[in-house]
């Protein structure tokens, strides 16, 4: 027996709040979601995101077909994924790649911000609203919650889930004990244009897929070069570095350096790194200079559940390195979609799925908050001995990886 309508409150239009409403849409669920920004041309800049294997297979659970398609249109291959020394002498190549047969669902994906957005709000102008500043929300006698905007207006429904990001006030009301805490590191983000005389220059292995540089010294960097196509809309391409950094190796200050200051840094800290590497940072724009203090959600202990929730960076918000925290939100969208459907069907009570969702949401979405978090210290570990034995490591499995491809290639042969 199917449950009686309900009424979804989404507060937050980000990429997962917005893949969870398409999902609920699909389902035939009444959804609403409520956006801070203005309107939905307020995001207009970012960085690529890459969407791993999970990412992808959770888009496809919320996407209609046509959304689908045009996310799989817009995204470029990632190529290989190398760690490199500073001296660019390559330690392990870790994917090669993929041949469009590929399964869109089972590969990796790289797609502007905007562009992914711009694609998530394709047939959502009768559900999404824009400028309303969420403040508080209280539950009612008869079941349902009703959320407090700023400009005074308000909203009721039967369940209400913050996908409201790292600042997320529903959190600070709903879990008003769990904490974000700043990291050991610092995160530098920097474009270079992808111009004709860039590509003169650029050799491999910069010039194509990802590389990690990996040092004796308390800081790595990560350089990914973004190919524009025809589909792919957003910023033209470029080349992408992130430098991450611990804290207490940067001078003091540094949070209210400008562009060119932070760019001015970067290249200071690798002047005894490669030509090509020295170049790139050299040449790259200080206006798109970034600098982000990665700070990281902690663990929180179950809590009893109630038809308000969160998902995304609202609950297990995580360091950047890794490039979990997106795909993991829109894991976050595909497990409580499904599990409303359950309520819709009448296989579950709204608090049963809710509870649901909640467990298996803490379990691996604090388990990547760990994982990036290893990802980040691994990266920063510091010391000729350590970064002698990891290279050694590196190599070992990069020569192991590559003699099982030669021998997948002659068995597909």
């Amino acid at each position: 027996m199917s449950s009686p309508s309900m009424r979804v409150l989404v507060i937050g239009g980000g990429i997962a709040g917005l893949a969870l409403a398409h999902g609920l849409r699909r389902a035939g669920l009444d959804v609403a979601v409520y956006e801070r920004d203005r309107s939905r041309d307020d995001r207009l800049e970012g960085y690529r995101i890459h969407i791993d294997p999970d990412g992808a297979r959770a888009l496809h659970s919320c996407l209609p077909s046509d959304v689908w398609e045009s996310f799989v249109e817009s995204t470029v291959d990632l190529g290989e994924f190398r760690f490199v020394t500073e001296r660019l002498q390559t330690l392990m190549v870790m994917e090669s790649h993929v041949p469009e047969r590929t399964d869109p669902t089972a590969r990796a994906h790289a797609i502007d911000r905007v562009t992914l957005r711009s694609l998530l709000l394709t047939g959502l102008d009768e559900v999404l609203h824009f400028d309303r500043r969420f403040e508080r929300y209280e539950r009612n006698p008869d079941g349902t919650v009703t959320a407090f905007f700023a400009d005074g207006s308000t909203a009721t429904g039967d369940v209400l889930i913050g996908a409201d990001g790292v600042n997320s006030p529903v959190r600070k009301q709903f879990l008003p004990h769990a904490e974000r805490v700043d990291t050991d590191a610092y995160g530098v983000g920097l474009k270079l244009p992808l111009t004709d005389a860039v590509r003169a220059w650029l050799e491999p292995p910069l010039s194509t897929g990802r590389n990690m540089v990996m040092t004796p010294d308390p800081f790595f960097l990560s350089v990914s070069v973004f190919d524009r196509t025809r589909n792919t809309g957003g910023d033209d391409s470029y080349v992408g570095s992130a430098f991450v950094i611990r804290r207490g190796s940067c001078p003091a200050g540094i949070e209210d350096f400008d562009g060119a200051r932070i760019k001015d840094f970067v290249a200071r800290s690798i002047s005894g790194w490669h030509p090509q590497l020295r170049r790139l940072i050299a040449e790259s724009d200080p206006e798109s200079a970034l600098l982000v203090p990665y700070r990281t959600s902690v663990p929180v202990e179950a809590w009893e559940s109630t038809t308000v929730t969160v998902m995304g960076d609202a609950v297990h918000s995580m360091s950047p390195v890794g490039g979990l925290g997106g795909n993991t939100a829109l894991r976050d969208a595909e497990l409580l979609c499904r599990q409303l459907v359950q309520v819709r069907d009448g296989r579950l009570g709204l608090v049963e799925a809710i509870r649901a969702y909640e467990e298996g949401m803490r379990g691996y979405g604090f388990a990547a908050v760990q994982k990036a978090l290893r990802y980040q210290k691994q990266g920063l570990q510091s010391g000729k001995l350590s970064a002698s034995m990891s290279r050694v490591v590196f190599r070992m499995m990069n020569g192991m990886m590559q003699r099982r491809n030669r021998q997948s290639a002659r068995t597909a042969a």
